[in-house]
């Protein structure tokens, strides 16, 4: 079973350049306007849809759990490495948790996380304005 998102984009090869580098992989299926990427780990089937505007981020956000702070610090070293800005939130309250993460940004806006959420639960939603919304 694959989750299925599809995002769209105005500028199909700056948005498949970018999600190579962030999914580490490349799109099993190319045309003019469209790309597929199919990723099992996680369960993931991604598209990309060509449209002549997008205005903003049409979600609040994306993301990927991961299993460790120290995958976090992984992630956000090797896209660093790849030319992006990684704006880094480490112990942060963010819906309802504790969380170590990072986030960078497509060509069209839309916001990624990457995201280690700590074992304690806590009774605060957020503790900072970037939490759980699109960051500014």
């Amino acid at each position: 079973m694959y989750v299925h998102v599809g995002v769209n984009v105005t500028k199909l090869g700056d948005s498949i350049t970018f999600y190579e580098k962030v999914l580490g992989v490349k799109p099993v299926k190319v045309k003019t306007d469209y790309a597929k990427f199919l990723l099992d780990k996680p369960g993931l089937n991604f598209t990309l849809n060509v449209r002549d505007q997008v205005q903003g981020n049409q979600v609040n956000h994306f993301g990927f759990q991961v299993d460790s702070v120290d995958e976090v610090l992984r992630h956000k070293e090797r896209l660093e490495k790849e030319g992006f800005f990684a704006r880094k939130e480490m112990n942060t309250t963010c819906c309802y948790a504790v969380q170590d993460k990072f986030w960078v940004t497509d060509p069209d806006g839309n916001e990624w996380e990457f995201f280690y959420t700590k074992p304690n639960n806590v009774d605060q939603k957020q503790d900072s304005p970037s939490c759980c919304l699109t960051p500014e």
